[in-house]
């Protein structure tokens, strides 16, 4: 009797369906009443569909319904009664809200936030948030998209992505979406995060208001001065050799705010200027912490690069590209499904400690997600598992029998 834990009666789809409880989607549905006048293709029917999508790199809804249709025999394993048609994927993509899928989000993120949490890496920092925003064009004006009309009149449309992320986690904790033609600044309002925390945020975000509330509840905010910021200098901080051996150049007491008028904002913060050895570049960083060091502010900065590599990864991996339908709606959806996939993902990727690089994992998870492998030794053995396969299938072929024929 073959006792290998390398097969499974389930799909490695299947298998990271499990990391979503179904009692969960009853939940949400239930509060957001979302499977009303619904027959067939209820929340969880549209959430396994979207995120089939979202990890066979599905660019229209075409290779979204051709592909479960392939795969009909086996789609009873996913929860599925039916493949969905076209036209229905399409009309649940505009009739179901998109805060279904945020709060499936939202919830799978408490649930595994100690998984994602649990970093081998010391110097990743419960509490250090990184805040930024990217663009998505859209082939379509849907959402006012910025840069240039063409000749045509024609324009294209762009969704903006404004995104906190937890360094240690990796992932998105606050997601705001907007026109890819609005001012990023007001976003930064919308941040709430825990006392003594330490948040870095590009020079696009020049929200004084906001600063001076990190300052009251005690958050370290970090970020680079605009060029055309009004600075009044106070005093200048003594700098040691080693920091300026480092690439300090100055760090000094500063007033942010003009004095126009009597109203007007100000803020009291700390200019750091830092020159990068290799690159030649002279930075300016503003901050409202008074007592760590010169090069510790620098470093900080220097730490919002992960961000830009976690756009990177969505960019990479996933169809944002070309969206499964034509409205603000369905757009958002494929979003929050593609996050939802990138969560799981990281869970697992975290949970098993592999070395794979995330965008192999994917591209395995893509080429493969209908055998029926154990998806946590098919991570760990890739190759191993595969063999084990193709060796399986080879002696199931030779049947045996008790009378010659």
């Amino acid at each position: 009797m073959n006792k290998s834990t390398f097969f499974t009666g389930q799909p490695i789809f299947n298998q990271l369906l499990n990391f979503i409880p179904r009692s969960l989607i009853v939940q949400i549905s239930q509060e957001e009443r979302s499977d009303r006048y619904c027959k067939r293709f209820t929340t969880y029917d549209h959430l396994v569909t979207m995120l089939f999508s979202v990890y066979n790199n599905c660019d229209s809804l075409r290779e979204v319904t051709t592909g479960l249709l392939a795969w009909e025999q086996r789609i009873q394993h996913l929860g599925l009664i039916n493949h969905p048609r076209r036209s229905t994927i399409s009309d649940a993509n505009k009739r179901r809200s998109e805060v279904v899928f945020e709060k499936v989000y939202i919830r799978l993120l408490q649930l595994y936030t100690s998984i994602l949490s649990d970093s081998p890496n010391k110097r990743d920092k419960k509490g250090f948030y990184i805040f930024d925003s990217t663009s998505i064009t859209l082939f379509k004006e849907i959402l006012k998209g910025s840069g240039l009309v063409h000749a045509t009149g024609r324009s294209k449309g762009g969704i903006k992505v404004h995104t906190l992320i937890r360094s240690d986690q990796d992932v998105p904790c606050m997601v705001r979406f907007s026109s890819a033609a609005s001012n990023d600044s007001k976003y930064l309002r919308f941040i709430s995060i825990p006392k003594h925390s330490v948040v870095v945020f590009d020079r696009g975000y020049p929200d004084y208001r906001t600063y001076n509330r990190f300052s009251q509840e005690k958050i370290t905010w970090v970020t680079r001065l605009r060029k055309n910021a009004v600075v009044k200098s106070n005093r200048l901080n003594p700098i040691t050799d080693y920091h300026q051996k480092h690439g300090v150049l100055k760090d000094e007491i500063i007033t942010l705010g003009h004095s126009h008028q009597k109203d007007a904002v100000k803020v009291s913060a700390r200019l750091i200027t830092f020159k990068d050895e290799k690159k030649g570049k002279v930075f300016e960083f503003i901050t409202n912490n008074q007592e760590c060091s010169p090069l510790t502010i620098a470093q900080y900065y220097k730490k919002r690069w992960q961000i830009e590599v976690l756009f990177k990864r969505y960019k990479q991996n996933y169809p944002l590209k070309y969206f499964l339908g034509d409205n603000e709606n369905a757009i958002k959806i494929q979003i929050w499904s593609t996050l939802i996939a990138d969560l799981i993902l990281q869970v697992i990727k975290k949970s098993t400690r592999t070395k794979l690089a995330y965008s192999t994992l994917a591209s395995m998870i893509r080429l493969d997600m209908m055998i029926y492998l154990s998806l946590i030794d098919f991570i760990r053995s890739p190759e191993k598992s595969l063999i084990q396969a193709i060796n399986h299938n080879k002696n199931a072929k030779y049947k045996y029998s008790l009378f010659p024929t």
